[in-house]
Order: C-alpha cells, then structure tokens, then sequence
C-alpha cells in the first residue's frame, strides 16, 4: 500500500496531485518495476475522493507509459518508468523552485538570504543540512 499525501491548498486538480505522487513513489523506489499499484476503488477509498479522479491519474500514467495493465489484476509499474519518474520529480521540483526564486526576486530579497532560508528550511524537514559542506579552509563547497 502506497500513501499518498494530498494537499487541498494546492491549486492543481487532484488527479494531478495523484499521477505526480505515484510518478515520486517510482522514483523514490516505494513502487518499483512490476509492482502493481493499488485498484482504483482502494486508492479512491484511501484518500476519500471519487473513484473517477483515481481512473483519471491512471489514465493520465498509463498514456505516458509508466503504468501498463496485466490482465485480470490491475495496473503495473512498466519498465523503465522509475528513471522516467526520477526525471519528471527533478522537472517538478525545479519548477516549484523556480517560481518561490522569481517571488523572492520580485520582493527585492538578497541572494544570501534567501540561501539561509533554503538552507534552514532544508534543515527543519531534514532534521540535517546536506545542502551546505565546509572544506578544509572553512568555505563552502
């Protein structure tokens, strides 16, 4: 069983939010080549919305090639899809980021604050800094 996180604060249309959290538990390995995922009616079930909106992310996998039916039990992860998804995680995320940077810009924030802000929101979800790495002369890498 893979759970899925949707945020109702998002503006994009659940069956979006549902095909790109499948397409990151591909590229996180949580579902991996073969594995099937879960029926539309379970998957709608657990996340308490129409089983038409599961049907549609489905769809929306399924034409871009990353789920492929095995008859008589549901949908599978295809092969090749885990680097796919690996790929459209990276677009997403670049994307998202992107857009918080222009905001940022356009408020006139300095570079090395928004930095800081980067690297201390790292830390909170991360309960580490990955993102910062001081070499031998006590600069950053």
């Amino acid at each position: 069983m893979i759970l899925l996180d949707l945020d109702p604060g998002d503006a994009r249309p659940i069956y979006t939010q549902i095909a790109d959290q499948v397409k990151f538990a591909v590229a996180a390995g949580v579902l991996r080549t073969g594995d099937l995922v879960p029926s539309v009616r379970e998957l709608a079930k657990q996340l308490v919305v129409n089983p038409n909106t599961v049907a549609r992310a489905y769809r929306d996998l399924q034409a871009e090639g990353l789920l492929g039916p095995v008859r008589g039990t549901g949908l599978q992860v295809n092969e090749g899809a885990q680097e796919r998804c690996r790929e459209a995680r990276r677009a997403h995320v670049r994307q998202r980021l992107r857009n918080a940077l222009a905001e940022a810009k356009r408020s006139a924030m300095d570079p090395r604050e928004i930095e800081v802000i980067l690297e201390e929101t790292w830390a909170e979800t991360n309960g580490a800094n990955p993102l910062r790495s001081t070499d031998k002369r006590g600069g950053m890498s």
